[in-house]
């Protein structure tokens, strides 16, 4: 809605400097929040090719066009042409408009798209850790913004589930250990072996890491007994990482690809392509010379023919095209040290025609926390569990003191807990670090999960208090102050943010609209009698902003795979 007001302004203002809307429509900008107008129009650009300042040329603009439309005053300020809104239409248009739509508002124009999410590739026979678990969340809430975008989304899951870390951890389990595998906390006790693996393998390199790789190439060659061992461990893995899936609210993966899947073909499929001699081979590897792309050498195979990464991910990139051939794009979500990983993919992939266009990836910066950081080199490695334990107990000790249920109590310590963890991580911009204190994501302090949930259920206890039937027609002229009309324009941008933050694949941008929106409306309450008995009209007014307000922040809310809170 604030493109479209935009552009009308803009509209407005062409034909005087005899050029286009489109051309005017980015100098447009909001007003400045102490000021009263509220869009602006510089005339800095202007000046040099109308040979006039830019305070002449704001006066000439205003003397010849008259307030229409959305807008009821046009004023020249010193340099700039600034405009003022119809309030009373646009707090009709506004309102009138969220109360239609309410979960779909602002949802934009359909430009239907099809796009093929690739999120969290995690490991059997590793941890599930704090780096997963910021993939999981960026990539679930850019599925939903993306929908909410009218778009269609395919999510698609592609567990590393063989070869060669799986080798290494079945080398240990096989040659050194001598117990019962646990029936708890199996995440855990799989974590441990493979970092003992790790930690063994480099006492002795020369000796084991040959090992190593003759038992890969065994369990590719799908030896009996190791891929019974496999098949056995893998399975318990599955069932760990699918219980951490429904512990966040995750809902169904539309789509599984396993690494263990899409080998095999694609290592005739590579070895075509040393066939076309885009592809060398040495007594090392077969690898791919994009050197004159610089981007060096893309290793396909190692030297025993054994697969490695970009092998496979070839295979999935081809096979993604074969179910959904009509797909818009492929977004893979991956973690900030794969950049160069997939720039070198997708030069290959495009070489092997596949459009390069197509395919993007979207990287995201790694978690520690404040407390612990986090190496897998060192094997510090904050597990999802003891992150999860640690928010439980910190929420727990939050409602101990509630004079409510204890299930009820355990379920309000579960969410709070949950949504803490899912906005800390949402509100920073993905392609940054984060430095998650468990402290502070719990305070209610500004810029926190627990201030929005005390805001949305402030905004539900007034509703609540209301005992009024109030009919839905209102006098949009009594919404009038400044506090209301920001908190309106802030409802407007909800559309271009939602916009914004698809094009981006930025979550980061819907957060702190929320944040904005909670910010605006505490100032609001704080300052204004919502519900005035003396002033009926008015409350009916102010009523139906804030119905509007919670319905927008709800939707908001929802892009972050996080609930509104009614009650404290």
């Amino acid at each position: 809605m604030i493109q479209k007001l935009m552009y009308e302004f803009a509209e407005l203002i062409a034909p005087n400097l005899w050029v286009s809307a489109d051309e005017l429509v980015s100098d447009v900008v909001i007003a400045p929040d102490n000021v009263k107008w509220d869009f602006a129009f510089p005339c800095f650009k202007r000046a040099k090719t109308l040979w006039k300042n830019p305070v002449e040329i704001s006066k000439d603009i205003v003397s010849k066009i008259q307030p229409s439309g959305s807008f009821s005053e046009i004023i020249s300020v010193w340099p700039y042409v600034n405009a003022v809104l119809d309030s009373e239409n646009f707090v009709k248009n506004v309102i009138e408009k969220v109360e239609k739509e309410n979960a779909d508002f602002w949802r934009g124009e359909s430009t239907w798209k099809q796009f093929l999410l690739e999120w969290w590739q995690p490991n059997t026979h590793k941890a599930i850790h704090i780096w997963h678990i910021r993939n999981i969340l960026v990539s679930e809430s850019n599925a939903r913004i993306l929908e909410y975008a009218w778009n269609e989304v395919i999510k698609c899951c592609y567990p590393w589930d063989i070869w060669a870390h799986v080798a290494k951890w079945i080398w240990y389990y096989t040659k050194f250990y001598q117990w019962e595998m646990p029936k708890d906390n199996f995440s855990k006790w799989v974590w441990t072996l493979y970092s003992d693996a790790t930690k063994k393998a480099d006492e002795n390199p020369d000796t084991y890491k040959p090992e190593i790789w003759d038992l890969q190439k065994r369990l590719e060659d799908w030896d009996e007994e190791l891929v019974k061992i496999w098949k056995e461990t893998r399975e318990l893995c599955l069932q760990d990482m699918k219980k951490i899936f429904a512990e966040l609210g995750s809902e169904e993966i539309d789509k599984w690809y396993f690494e263990s899947e899409v080998e095999k073909p694609w290592i005739e499929l590579v070895r075509k392509l040393q066939a076309e001699w885009k592809a060398v081979i040495s007594e090392w590897a077969l690898a791919i010379n994009l050197e004159e792309y610089d981007l060096w050498w893309f290793l396909l195979l190692k030297s025993n023919w054994a697969s490695l990464y970009s092998t496979k991910d070839i295979w999935l990139a081809f096979k993604k095209q074969e179910d959904y051939p009509n797909y818009s794009k492929s977004l893979y979500i991956v973690w900030s040290e794969q950049e160069h990983h997939f720039a070198q993919l997708f030069k290959t992939l495009e070489i092997m025609w596949i459009d390069h266009d197509k395919l993007q990836h979207i990287s995201y910066w790694l978690v520690d926390l404040k407390e612990w950081k986090m190496s897998s080199r060192a094997w510090n490695v904050i597990l999802y569990e003891d992150f999860r334990d640690q928010l439980l107990e910190k929420a727990e000790s939050m409602v101990a003191d509630r004079d409510i249920p204890a299930d009820e109590k355990k379920e309000t310590a579960r969410k709070i807990a949950f949504w803490a963890m899912k906005f800390g991580m949402l509100l920073q911009d993905s392609e940054k670090k984060i430095i998650f204190d468990l402290q502070t994501a719990l305070s209610f302090e500004w810029e926190t999960w627990p201030y929005l949930q005390y805001t949305t259920a402030r905004m539900y206890s007034i509703l609540r208090k209301n005992t009024r039937d109030i009919n839905w027609n209102i006098d949009c002229n009594l919404l009038a102050t400044d506090e209301e009309k920001a908190l309106l324009l802030k409802l407007a941008s909800f559309e271009e943010e939602v916009q914004k933050a698809a094009n981006e694949y930025k979550p980061n941008y819907i957060a702190r609209w929320c944040l904005d929106v909670a910010q605006l409306f505490n100032s609001y309450y704080h300052n204004y009698k919502i519900i005035d008995e003396w002033n009926i009209e008015l409350s009916k007014a102010r009523l139906h902003l804030l119905h509007s307000i919670l319905q927008v922040m709800k939707n908001a809310l929802n892009l972050l795979w996080i609930d509104a809170v009614e009650s404290m």
